[in-house]
């Protein structure tokens, strides 16, 4: 059976950890794409924490409807909290998922915030091919995340953070690894395009905009 991660105990410190450490810029990553995303109708979101992203892009698209999938029940119920009144716009479910089936398919959007370094490069690649047989053609997929590039910067600075921010999180919910995943190669194996990559903080911090093939 495969553990997950418990990210329940962080639902209501998440914004401020997240403030605390690298100020507005996760938020900033996350938002990178937000415009693109105005003609989306069905999104699917895994794993988007206390729900910040999930109602900016209600608000800013009054059209979308909204699959929400996280792990933590906790973080569900501050996602629906954050959304107030957009809530009739959202379905939730409390799923693992890298074993939850979609069940609104086709989507034409679907957004991973910092979610996939929680998963391992099998794990991502798993999700990608199921993914691809749900989505629409023109359907885009949005991913933020951290990376650790391979420059000076990335061995002296961006790896010793990631790792910190692993163990922290080891401690703290149960992640179980201490590096990242290719997700890079996971998406391409599985018939997804890189069309447009954005970073920030030297690389450490990546937005990225993927298209099936």
């Amino acid at each position: 059976m495969k553990r997950v991660p418990n990210f329940s105990s962080l639902a209501r410190a998440y914004r401020w950890m997240e403030v605390f450490t690298f100020g507005p810029l996760l938020n900033r990553c996350r938002n990178e794409f937000l415009p693109q995303m105005h003609g989306s109708r069905a999104a699917l979101i895994y794993g988007d924490g206390d729900g910040r992203f999930t109602a900016r892009l209600l608000q800013e698209n009054a059209a979308v409807l909204i699959d929400a999938v996280d792990a933590s029940q906790a973080m569900l119920l501050e996602l629906m909290r954050r959304v107030g009144a957009f809530a009739g716009r959202v379905r939730i479910h409390q799923a693992d998922a890298r074993e939850w089936d979609p069940t609104s398919a086709p989507y034409d959007l679907v957004v991973t915030h910092f979610f996939l370094d929680c998963l391992s490069t099998s794990e991502v690649a798993a999700l990608a091919q199921r993914l691809r047989s749900r989505i629409t053609p023109s359907a885009q997929w949005i991913i933020s995340d951290f990376a650790t590039p391979n420059t000076a910067f990335g061995w002296l600075i961006a790896r010793p953070i990631v790792t910190a921010l692993y163990l922290a999180f080891a401690l703290l919910t149960g992640v179980p690894r201490l590096s990242l995943p290719d997700h890079q190669t996971a998406l391409t194996a599985a018939g997804f395009h890189l069309s447009i990559s954005k970073t920030r903080l030297g690389g450490l911090l990546v937005s990225e905009r993927w298209y099936p093939v």
